[in-house]
């Protein structure tokens, strides 16, 4: 069975869009857990009352992509958990087309989706990672003619519609909590990988997605998660030499950045961010102890890239 986990925060404008597409499934074999993190706008009534078959997971406080979904997989009864972004509208075949592609090998672990925007350019196709912390989705904005519809690997799934091994995440543990939001499924996928996991990009799973339906595309809430998270992931994930290596272009990326969000009124909010993120290092270096580790830095490193060579033809 799949369990699809959908976080949710005074989303039900957007459930209205999401629900109905999963209803419309041809693979059957599956369960719908919403987790709504107290919304006021009606979301748990209107998920009860149209949707029965629905099961809710309420909890009394915003806890966040990372937290919510946590909740959901606890209470969920799948040997497969697909997160699921609240603002997206699934195709028909949608999770019969990742149940298609489990099984092929043993040690994947992740599998990621084509996501759409509503336009039809690309959202995502995949997680990308650089040397300076930077992390972005594959394909981010590209027109759709194609270049991406070739089953591969991929360092992972972007966690709005990630399908996720539930022998991996007993394994490597769940999103991490503290992360909140933004990042916290890099921050996943680079432990699977630490692991020795692997990810496939299934591009006949397509979804489309509003991005940003919840937080808000470029609002202070997502500057400063991401801006804050883009500094944990790495210390928390790197193998210590690439680390090493690595912290003049964290730093630099991170002084980088400053000017451009001053420029857009934000300044506040990204000093505020890496403030936060420095103050939280020590955290992240305790955790890192924690993560499991098998594969060589090589094997990490070949997953390296730059936006350059992400975006060539």
């Amino acid at each position: 069975m799949i369990s699809v986990v959908i976080p949710n925060y005074n989303g039900r404008r957007y459930l209205e869009g999401c629900l109905p597409s999963l209803s419309a499934q041809t693979f059957e074999d599956f369960e719908v857990i919403v987790v709504d993190n107290g919304s006021k706008d009606g979301s748990c009534e209107y998920v009860a009352e149209e949707f029965p078959q629905v099961r809710i997971v309420e909890n009394e406080e915003n806890l966040g992509f990372a937290g919510g979904v946590n909740s959901g997989i606890r209470r969920a009864r799948g040997e497969y958990i697909l997160t699921l972004n609240n603002d997206t509208v699934v195709e028909g075949e949608f999770i019969g087309r990742l149940a298609e592609a489990i099984g092929s090998d043993g040690r994947v672990g992740m599998w990621a989706s084509k996501m759409l925007f509503l336009d039809g350019r690309i959202n995502s196709t995949g997680i990308c990672i650089s040397r300076s912390g930077a992390a972005w989705d594959r394909g981010m904005g590209e027109a759709d003619r194609g270049q991406y519809d070739l089953v591969e690997e991929v360092f992972g799934p972007s966690g709005g519609a990630g399908l996720y091994r539930r022998e991996m995440l007993d394994e490597i543990g769940l999103f991490d909590e503290e992360f909140f939001m933004y990042m916290e499924d890099v921050d996943l996928a680079f432990r699977a990988r630490l692991a020795g996991w692997r990810c496939l990009y299934v591009p006949g799973a397509r979804v489309r997605h509003v991005h940003g339906g919840t937080a808000g595309f470029g609002s202070d809430l997502s500057v400063y998660y991401g801006n804050r998270n883009v500094l944990w992931y790495p210390v928390k994930d790197l193998p210590a030499g690439l680390l090493i290596r690595s912290l003049p272009w964290i730093a630099g990326r991170s002084l980088a950045v400053m000017p451009y969000y001053a420029l857009r009124g934000q300044g506040w909010t990204v000093l505020r961010a890496k403030i936060d993120g420095l103050l939280g290092i020590p955290r992240m270096l305790r955790k890192r102890k924690k993560v499991v580790r098998r594969v060589s830095s090589g094997e990490i490193r070949k997953h390296i890239r730059t936006w350059s060579e992400i975006r060539e033809p």
